[in-house]
């Protein structure tokens, strides 16, 4: 039995948002404005028919698009998409009375992802290697993908090829594939460790693919050359299962915010620094103290200071933040910090920051409801918000960077 709606607005989501009798139906693959024929389901509607189409509704960028579960808004025209994207970190910030005019989107190019967590596995017809349908467990296979740089794309038969050494049977697992100036550096994980009759199987594929490295869980089964990335001029060697931005367009949109807004600063505090996004960066203006909760990042921030000249002082340290967030005491010697914490946020280093007198902060979050409750803890204690840009590093998704510029009054 299929209910007809109109859907009035777009959820955060992605999903289109229509009222009925029983309540609020959120529906995949539309767009607000449009009538429908739904099948509902708990609250969620599948798109039956399309009654009436929006003027924004475009021909979708990929031929798996509704079934692929990857992208949820190619049908939607660039401009009221990229209007949604920005909006998402303004209600965001207002949710939290943060009444500010954010700045433009920066967009997001197709062909320009370099890391993507593929879902694999082999079948009786072969491998298998794409992402899950919307909203189930399902498999979809996939022959092309126009978020993905063609870096990736052009290897994909390849990287079927390592999926049916890797085996398994019919249990998925995951592929997550870095593009870097090295070539394909490719972790495999959530699967049964290979035993040495399928590592030597697996080194002589990666070998012949002419592949980087191949790892599982974290440990390096073969690595022909090591994966290296560029931040600044500084060229980072990747640890295994290493945090790196999705794009380098978004990471340099980013990090020349970041640079600018600190360049007055002699000494720079950069927290969950990574392997140096931004510390590496900074250094070639400031001393900069980086640090950041993994081991081996950390090791690999060390390891490329050491291999770079002209560089201001660099200095790495271990540290949960999340458990021991530096104090405002600890913060005192520095006048300029940069943040980018995981999804959950730094409040409790916000806190801290908040009570502190560094003059310049920047704060990078990829979730904008925990960088709307981070802020709004440094502006309590006294910041004020010079500006806030929403980063598109996600294309035709409802994820969104943004990158927020504060001074102490």
């Amino acid at each position: 039995m299929s209910t007809r709606v109109t859907i009035e607005k777009m959820g955060a989501g992605g999903d289109g948002i229509a009222s009925t009798a029983s309540g609020i139906a959120y529906v995949p693959f539309s767009l607000p404005g449009e009538t429908a024929n739904i099948a509902l389901d708990n609250g969620r509607g599948t798109l039956m028919a399309l009654l009436e189409a929006s003027p924004e509704r475009v021909a979708p960028a990929c031929r798996h698009f509704e079934e692929c579960g990857g992208c949820a808004l190619q049908h939607w025209q660039d401009e009221p998409y990229r209007v949604w994207k920005r909006s998402l970190v303004q209600e965001a910030l207002a949710g939290r009375g943060l009444a500010f005019d954010l700045e433009p989107l920066v967009p997001c190019m197709p062909q320009t992802r370099r890391r993507v967590v593929f879902a694999a596995r082999t079948s009786d017809h072969g491998a298998v290697l794409g992402f899950n349908r919307h909203l189930s467990h399902d498999l979809i296979d996939i022959s092309e993908c126009p978020v993905t740089l063609p870096d990736i794309v052009s290897r994909l038969d390849d990287l079927r090829d390592l999926v049916a050494v890797v085996g398994g049977g019919m249990k998925p697992f995951r592929l997550t594939v870095t593009a870097t100036a090295s070539g394909l550096d490719i972790m495999v994980s959530g699967c049964q460790a290979p035993d040495a009759a399928k590592r030597q199987a697996l080194t002589a594929l990666v070998l012949k693919k002419g592949f980087a490295r191949l790892t599982y869980e974290g440990e390096i089964i073969v690595e022909p050359r090591r994966p290296m990335v560029q931040f600044g001029r500084v060229p980072v060697f990747l640890p295994a299962g290493g945090f790196l931005q999705a794009t380098v367009d978004a990471e340099n949109a980013m990090a020349a915010l970041v640079t600018a807004h600190l360049a007055k600063a002699k000494k720079t505090l950069d927290l969950f620094a990574g392997a140096g996004t931004f510390a590496l960066r900074i250094a070639e203006k400031s001393a900069v103290h980086a640090v950041e909760g993994d081991a081996a990042a950390v090791a690999a921030l060390d390891r490329s200071v050491r291999q770079v000249q002209g560089l201001k002082p660099v200095t790495a340290e271990r540290r949960d933040l999340f458990r021991r967030p530096f104090l405002a005491r600890e913060l005192a010697p520095f006048n300029g910090l940069v943040f980018d914490p995981p999804r959950a946020g730094a409040e409790a280093q916000s806190i801290e920051i908040a009570k502190s007198t560094v003059p310049k902060v920047a704060a990078v979050s990829c979730n904008p409801v925990t960088l709307a409750r981070d802020l709004s803890i440094l502006v309590k204690g006294g910041y004020r918000i010079d500006r806030v840009i929403p980063i598109d590093q996600f294309l035709w998704s409802p994820h969104v960077e943004a990158v927020a510029l504060l001074s102490k009054k």
